[in-house]
């Protein structure tokens, strides 16, 4: 079956710290670091409950969070050629019965599956906003992934207002650079930031993630700033603890 499901182009990869498996395709999508990290970031509901995963591009952040619960999630991707992985991939670990994917736009999701629906959104978000600087000469599926063209922060924590239960989360990867930006955009949604961790390629370095997990219309108070998190060492071998989430203990 491994090898019917695959088209052109494709291959597949595996988070070795669980049995996840995910087709990808290097001139389409791959996921990264950022993915793997924002799966393991929040605390994920054990059994019931439902969980989101905005711009879920080829499936990773969400199908590498089903293995750390039994909770239904569904994975909203706009491009119709990673919707399409995304769902191989969920077959690829027979996951059906948990995981299922919404091709169409994010801001359509609450006509999807109502309001105040959902226990947890997870969201690795595009990162650039567009302007007169930015590099626009990538293909159309990292064009869309990566800056705010087919949705952007507003449209996300929009969403997240909408279809979160009360005390619901948001959690997302972003970039430092974004970060008064996504508090400003989070406040004006009643989204209250709880935890914030800041990712450094190696010490010395300056940050380049930041992951970040909001309460719907939670209280202000009670804001975590999380020890940072390195993912290199010196000599360039991942540190302990990004071993650990890739590769087990």
């Amino acid at each position: 079956m491994t090898q019917s499901l695959l088209q052109a182009g494709e291959r597949i990869d595996q988070l070795f710290s669980t049995d996840i498996q995910i087709i990808q395709n290097r001139a389409v999508f791959s996921y990264s670091v950022d993915s793997v990290l924002l799966s393991r970031f929040p605390k994920l509901p054990a059994k019931k409950g439902l969980i989101v995963d905005l711009c879920s591009g080829n499936g990773a952040v969400g199908l590498f969070a089903s293995s750390q619960t039994k909770a239904k999630i569904i994975q909203v991707e706009i491009q119709e050629r990673l919707a399409d992985m995304n769902q191989r991939s969920i077959q690829l670990n027979e996951l059906e019965e948990q995981v299922s994917i919404i091709n169409d736009d994010l801001a359509n999701l609450p006509q999807h599956i109502g309001r105040s629906k959902v226990d947890l959104i997870l969201c690795n978000p595009p990162y650039f906003k567009v302007d007169e600087q930015s590099n626009l000469n990538e293909s159309q599926h990292y064009l869309l992934a990566r800056h705010e063209i087919a949705t952007n922060l507003d449209a996300i924590c929009q969403v997240a207002q909408q279809t979160l239960k009360s005390n619901g989360r948001l959690s997302m990867v972003h970039r430092p650079d974004r970060f008064l930006d996504i508090l400003d955009t989070l406040r004006h949604y009643k989204l209250a930031p709880k935890r914030i961790q800041f990712v450094y390629p190696k010490q010395e370095k300056e940050a380049n993630m930041l992951l970040i997990e909001a309460i719907k219309d939670g209280s202000t108070d009670g804001l975590k700033i999380l020890p940072p998190l390195y993912v290199h060492k010196e000599n360039g071998d991942y540190t302990d603890e990004i071993r650990a989430i890739y590769y087990g203990n």
